[in-house]
This record gives C-alpha cells, structure tokens and sequence, in this order.
C-alpha cells in the first residue's frame, strides 16, 4: 500500500527527518523514547536482560481474581504499586450473575486488604480508565489485557498474562530482552470519512504477516502527528496489539498536554520526542494523506481491504471466508454471500464500542453523521457504548446523545404504516415505499 511504507535497514533522526544509516553510532540507541523509559525502569543486571519495575498494574473481572490469588498464596501482603480492578468484561456474561458477583466482592475485598484501587461495573473500560486515571508522560504501566497499549499519552504499556502481574505484586522484576525500536515516521492528514481504526487496520495488515515489528517497540513520531487529535492517536495506538508489538510510545505535545489539562492532571504531561541521531532497527512510513476507509474481514484485523476493493470484489472475497470458515469448522454454517444485493453489502449491526471505537471523537464523529437520519429498521441494529462514564457524561453535556431519531417501524407497525415490502413480503430492494396511513385519510 503507498499509504504504509516498510523499510527493514536502520535509520537515524536528523534534524527530526530520518536518513537512511548503515550502523548506530554509539550511544544512538539510547537516544530514543522508549530506550529512555525502559531505562528509567530497568535494574541493569549485566545480562543483556531487561529487569522492569513498573509504576502501575491494571486487571479486568476476567483476570484478576487469579493473579490476586496467585500472589495470595505466594506471601503478598500489599500491593507495592497502584493496582486497578476494573469490571467491564465479565459485568454482563453470567447467566443471573451470581459468577460476576463473586469475582466483584472478591475483588472489591482485595483492593481494601491490598490497598488497590477497585472501579465498580459499568463505570469504564478498562483502557479509559488507565488512560483518564493512570498515564503520565515517561511511565510504564503492566496490564493483564492484551491491548494495554498508551503510548499516545506517553505511557509504555505491555499487556502481559497474569504470572506476570503476579511477579509484580511480589516485587519481582519483569524480565526481557531488550527490544528493537521501529520508528513509525507519520506525514500528512488524514481525508475526511478517514478515521484512527482505518490507519491501524492499514497497518496490521502491512506488518502482520512478516512479524515486521513482532516483540518490537513502536515509537511514533514525524510531523504528522501533531495534526491528529488524541482520540485519533489512541485509537491507532490500542490496535498496535494486532501488529504483534511488544509496546508503543509517542512523541508527545500540546495535544496530550492539553488531555492531561481537561482531565486534572496537568503534572502528568512532559514533553517526550527522540534525540538528535536516535537510531532505529527499522522504520514505517505510515503517509495519512493517502490512507483509505478500511474493512477487517474474519479472522484476524491483517485480512483486511480498503472498502472500495472490498466491495468491487465482495464476492469473491466473501466466498473465500465461508470456505476458510468451513475449513476451520466443519460444522459451521456461515452464510455471508447472501449479504450482497444491488452491487453493495448489507450488515446486520452496528457497534460503536470498547476501548478502541467508544472514545469521545468517535461517537461524536457518528452522531453527526447520524444526526436526521436513521439507524435502520427491524432487520438493523444500532449500538453505542461510550468507553466510560465521563466520556458518556461529556457527550450529553454536549447534546451529542440527542439526536432524533424515530422510533417508528414500517414493519412493525402495520396500523400506522402501508409499506410495499410488509405487504409484498420482498426485503431485497433498498427502495422503499411507505405511506403515512392517517395522512392518506
């Protein structure tokens, strides 16, 4: 893709524009952001490993009642950093929720024995909370989920299993070799209708299959950034799980600064940017100007098209996921063929949701675009869940939450409505026509 370039030799900022470099320099390696964080945290052991304590420890409902168990049973007695227990996955799973209230008390108990920090359901995603509550410019941070990832707000965060966590409870040492740094140079802005998830579905699919940058760091950094808000950065930067990086950091700016601000925390900001001559083991070219609304097709974010290729080839590309899912399954029974009508692809729902989709710009970005229009019928779904309670406070503040949209069904409804579909009994056309049964009288 001419939007995401991959260049696998080393390169060196100079004067804040890469140049191609044969070697590092001495030293020039440490020049980096994210060499300087891992530093700051490390305790050298002259092995060539990583020895990391970090400055906070995140776990959801999923996963922390076994790594507090785990330390329990292997002598804890406080916990020596903040620890947050939040419950946003397992909140609504359990049939009557006898299992998720058990997981709450006892993690509710052990945030007042241990001394963490315990965010009750419902009230925030797990990744907003860290990102409102925890992040500061030049931190680490431990999470037991897979996409503890905040290097937009100049956090290095690793998403580890629960042993991990449990090592840091018990003032162990997170233990690694030390990792390349990836220079993820970004130019440009993006076109309108191109939002962050199409930027980190561009580039899964441009490093996944390689292992460009696996257990890799990215550092993000080039004149683009600056043009993004931070919403944007942090919805890019929660994806770069998928890419298979070991972690991600950002160059940070009056953008984050201003994040900290609105969210009291203005002594959390510093300002992170390499070093005159910081040498990275490989560098990406991500140019926003030329990036595409994307699609992710099962099963994995890497199998992944622009929209426009995807619907000239729906066909074709729909087929070949039926087949691997057939493959994969024998018992499956996937119908995605009978999707396409009138040269377009229907859906089935729409979500707005999570970590990734349920942040502030993007509702906001959707309400807009939503606003006197409609989120569809009986056959279509709409669903927005904002990623916390203050984003979700904001947003009604702002009357973003107050779109009209009319609850009236053509279908269901027939004593109201005369429509040619309810009475023909034909959905396979995307026109309608529908009378207003008291207007017609």
């Amino acid at each position: 893709m001419d939007m995401i370039r991959l260049f696998d030799n080393g390169v060196t900022i100079q004067s804040g524009k890469p140049v191609a470099a044969i070697a590092a320099q001495a030293g020039a390696k440490e020049k980096t952001i994210a060499a300087k964080i891992l530093a700051a945290h490390d305790h050298p052991a002259q092995d060539g490993q990583l020895h990391i304590t970090f400055d906070g420890l995140i776990s959801h409902d999923i996963t922390y009642v076994g790594i507090i168990q785990t330390a329990r049973a292997s002598g804890l007695t406080r916990f020596p950093v903040p620890y947050v227990l939040t419950n946003c996955h397992n909140s609504l799973c359990a049939v009557g929720g006898t299992i998720n209230e058990d997981d709450h008390v006892f993690g509710l108990s052990a945030a007042k024995k241990y001394g963490g920090i315990y965010v009750p359901a419902n009230q925030s995603v797990i990744h907003s909370y860290a990102r409102e509550q925890m992040a500061a410019c030049g931190s680490m941070i431990l999470g037991s989920d897979s996409h503890t990832r905040y290097g937009a707000l100049g956090t290095m965060a690793v998403g580890e299993g629960g042993p991990e966590l449990a090592k840091q409870l018990l003032k162990h040492t997170w233990d690694a070799p030390l990792p390349e740094v990836v220079l993820v140079y970004v130019t440009g802005t993006p076109r309108r209708g191109v939002g962050p998830h199409d930027a980190a579905i561009a580039l899964v699919k441009a490093t996944f299959a390689s292992s460009f940058v696996k257990n890799r760091v990215l550092e993000f950094a080039g004149p683009g950034i600056a043009k993004l808000p931070i919403d944007f950065r942090n919805g890019i930067d929660v994806m770069t799980t998928e890419t298979t990086c070991l972690s991600s950091i950002w160059e940070t700016d009056e953008e984050t600064k201003r994040f900290f601000e609105v969210h009291g925390r203005p002594e959390a900001y510093k300002k992170l940017s390499p070093e005159d001559g910081a040498y990275y083991d490989r560098m990406i070219e991500l140019d926003l100007s030329q990036l595409e609304p994307m699609i992710a097709l099962p099963f994995h974010p890497s199998n992944a098209y622009t929209i426009r290729d995807f619907l000239a080839n729906a066909q074709e590309l729909l087929a070949g996921v039926e087949a691997e899912a057939k493959k994969r399954w024998p018992k499956a029974n996937v119908h995605l063929l009978d999707k396409i009508h009138d040269g377009g692809v229907w859906a089935d729902q729409g979500i707005i949701a999570g970590c990734a989709g349920g942040m502030f710009d993007n509702i906001d970005e959707a309400a807009q675009i939503l606003r006197g229009g409609s989120v569809g019928d009986s056959y279509f779904s709409m669903s927005v869940y904002p990623t916390s309670v203050p984003v979700s406070l904001a947003l009604t503040r702002m009357g973003v939450t107050n779109i009209d949209v009319s609850q009236d069904c053509t279908m269901c409804q027939p004593e109201r409505f005369w429509s040619h579909r309810v009475t023909k009994g034909y959905r396979g056309s995307q026109t309608g026509i529908i009378e207003l049964k008291e207007a017609a009288q």
